[in-house]
């Protein structure tokens, strides 16, 4: 790393490790084994304190921040890796857990079932990648797709709980 970086001036190797925190997800996506899974998890007492003091559209609006933001830390970061989509990189598990929640708590609310079968559905399309997500993989720039895969996974696992909330007649 530290030859990659020779002739870097200061302020570019700030942002760049500042860039790398972010991406790794505020450093949940350096825990041992299982990095997305750490991800997901940290980024739920953040989703949940979001809706409890601005409602599910304070969530939203981070989940849009926290979009843009990952698409820009990655375009930084992916450039200075050898692989595409490093593990460690666990900025868009946020994006795509908070969107699950999002869906989810928008039509249920934020409880402690919707917050765990949120998050639970997620990983599920996160970690198996049912077509189309492990497609998306592949579509447009590495800061685009490493983003992207992980946003349908959000929409599908958010479809899947509010469905099979509805057809066991929990509501």
């Amino acid at each position: 790393m530290e030859a990659c970086l020779k002739g870097w001036n200061r302020d570019l190797i700030i942002l760049l490790n500042a860039a790398r925190f972010i991406a790794a997800g505020f450093g949940s996506g350096w825990l041992p084994k299982a990095p997305g899974t750490w991800g997901s998890l940290a980024s739920l007492p953040i989703a949940w304190l979001l809706i409890a003091y601005t409602d599910i559209e304070g969530l939203a609006l981070a989940f849009l921040l926290i979009l843009l933001l990952g698409c820009y830390v990655s375009a930084i970061v992916l450039p200075t890796l050898d692989l595409d989509d490093p593990g460690w990189i666990v900025i868009d598990e946020w994006a795509g857990q908070w969107l699950t929640i999002v869906i989810v708590a928008g039509f249920f609310g934020l409880t402690l079932l919707t917050l765990l079968s949120a998050f639970l559905a997620f990983r599920v399309f996160d970690i198996f990648k049912p077509f189309p997500i492990r497609q998306l993989e592949h579509i447009g720039p590495p800061w685009w797709a490493i983003m992207a895969d992980d946003l349908l996974a959000g929409v599908m696992g958010g479809a899947v709980v509010v469905f099979g909330i509805h057809l066991a007649g929990m509501v």
